[in-house]
């Protein structure tokens, strides 16, 4: 369990947040605030520039900035007729580069919270302004939209579009996706430059898209011991399976039975099945997804996270083979032994009641508290 609690304890936080908070199966990362969302909320959104830090008597945290309006992208009338105007905030040493700055008015003062340097030659005014145009669109539209600045050589830009992606459900995206450039995202997937987070989100959009081809370079980036050390290595997979349907679902459920490979690539297999699950089950047959997940069981590092999902997936009919997981010494820790009780609890089979019986005689305190956040759950 050592290698299992040394990678993942960290990772299981995170993925119960991921699948709580944010929809696209595939981003993992980098999901701040976007600019069409400050810009809804903002009282005022400015294009312009810094001058004149004046340094107030309270130090740093005191002292105003002068800001010069280039451009007017939100408008108040805090700022009618006005071409200068002062902001609470001490600025030393302004930076010559113009600068985008999201307001909000509080009793009457303007109150600034986020700006964004604008390089010489930026696309960013022109991406905020165009997407804040298709912000009333469909999503797929919006998303259109954004798929051509996601590799933009503006991180603030680049950033952005994905995390439009990143908010969106793949519902959202996964017809639009079928229209897109396959070799474009390719060439992305190839580039060294590419973050490793992205990989998941760039190859599930091209497994809409792509040819076989495309399954082939996404099976050497799964194989490839530096390009699956990020976290979008379920994405790669589902993507494969989507384009080399045959020779990718054998991959994976030749990596699912395999304890011995390394635990994020087994675990990424996992949250593939997850998806085709939950999202594509006009792909692969319930049964092979059930039989996929049934692998792991035996593998004292993931069984826990098999468990949970077969018993949400209702899959009463292997309640006797997770039972017999309880005596078992390789198992016998705290978070498996839960994780057989909460599906034992759930479980319509005699065998499952018999055990929580069993259970209740040696710790009711500890079924009764494992009742209770089944209750919270549901």
């Amino acid at each position: 369990m050592m290698r299992r609690f040394a990678g993942v304890l960290g990772l299981a936080v995170w993925a119960f947040w991921t699948m709580a908070t944010f929809a696209c199966p595939f981003c993992s990362e980098e999901r701040g605030p976007t600019l069409v969302g400050d810009f809804n909320q903002a009282a005022m959104v400015l294009l312009g520039t810094f001058s004149n830090p004046v340094l107030g008597k309270g130090g740093l945290e005191d002292g105003t900035t002068d800001f010069t309006i280039e451009q007017v992208l939100k408008s108040n009338d805090i700022i009618k007729n006005k071409k200068v105007i002062t902001l609470p905030r001490y600025l030393p040493n302004p930076k010559k580069n113009k600068f985008v700055v999201f307001c909000d008015v509080y009793k009457g003062s303007i109150d600034p919270y986020r700006g964004v340097e604008v390089q010489p030659n930026s696309d960013l005014v022109k991406y905020l302004t165009g997407a804040v145009a298709v912000k009333e669109k469909s999503s797929a539209d919006r998303l259109r939209y954004c798929f051509d600045f996601l590799n933009s050589a503006e991180f603030d830009v680049a950033i952005d579009a994905y995390r439009e992606f990143a908010k969106a459900d793949y519902k959202e995206y996964k017809d639009m996706a079928k229209n897109l450039p396959p070799d474009t995202i390719a060439g992305w997937l190839k580039d060294p430059m590419t973050p490793p987070y992205r990989y998941g989100l760039y190859a599930s959009l091209m497994g809409h898209c792509g040819k076989e081809a495309h399954g082939k370079l996404l099976r050497s980036m799964i194989d490839d011991p530096e390009k699956r050390k990020g976290s979008g290595i379920d994405g790669l997979l589902a993507a494969y399976i989507m384009l080399e349907p045959k020779e990718g679902w054998t991959y994976l459920t030749n990596l699912l039975k395999d304890g011995n490979q390394e635990f994020l690539l087994r675990y990424a297999g996992l949250r593939t099945l997850r998806f085709f699950w939950d999202q594509r089950p006009d792909l692969i047959p319930q049964k092979g997804l059930v039989d996929g997940m049934s692998m792991i069981l035996s593998q004292s590092d993931m069984a826990d996270f098999a468990i949970e999902d077969l018993r949400k997936w209702h899959q009463w009919q292997l309640t006797d083979n997770i039972l017999d997981l309880y005596g078992k010494k390789t198992h016998y820790v705290p978070v498996i032994k839960r994780a057989i009780l909460r599906f034992a609890l759930q479980s319509p089979q005699t065998s499952a009641a018999t055990f929580v019986r069993e259970q209740r005689k040696r710790d009711a305190d500890w079924v009764k508290d494992t009742e209770e956040l089944l209750k919270l759950e549901n």
